[in-house]
């Protein structure tokens, strides 16, 4: 049975060798000296939360990183759930679940109305992750990207 925990500053060398297994996922060259530095400057600014499964043995297993946003309409808090990752060999036992959940709990009891997220068209298992918890597909709005050089 898997522990869903706040990730510490302790955590850094295996959170480390998620995200890079995390980018990877995403087709990105692996590059585990700037997720070091990435992960360092969240703990750092304290701008994201990130919550780690842990196994009997406590190794990390996966993790999910929400960023805390606000909505000008709703006149409220609104998380964006970024990142959500599990090892390869620790998917379908239960342990994106458990993080999703654990997210939607932590949202909860920082009276967070709204948790959002993106995923890859393709992803058909996250979609499917999601859909099962309950997460709504958006059909209101288009999202739109804008790279800054």
């Amino acid at each position: 049975m898997n522990t869903i925990r706040s990730a510490t500053l302790n955590d850094l060398d295996a959170l480390t060798r998620l995200l890079d297994g995390y980018r990877q996922f995403y087709q990105q060259p692996s590059d585990v000296d700037a997720a070091r530095a990435f992960l360092r400057q969240r703990f750092g600014r304290a701008d994201s939360r990130i919550l780690v499964s842990e196994d009997a043995e406590g190794g990390l297993t996966g993790f999910v990183q929400l960023y805390p946003g606000v909505s000008t309409v709703g006149l409220n808090a609104r998380w964006t759930l970024n990142d959500l990752f599990v090892l390869p060999e620790c998917r379908d036992k239960g342990t994106g679940r458990a993080l999703m959940e654990a997210a939607t709990q932590l949202a909860h009891d920082h009276g967070v109305s709204r948790l959002i997220l993106m995923t890859q068209v393709e992803n058909e298992r996250a979609q499917h992750l999601y859909e099962s918890l309950g997460w709504q597909r958006n059909t209101a709005f288009y999202g739109y990207l804008l790279d800054i050089k």
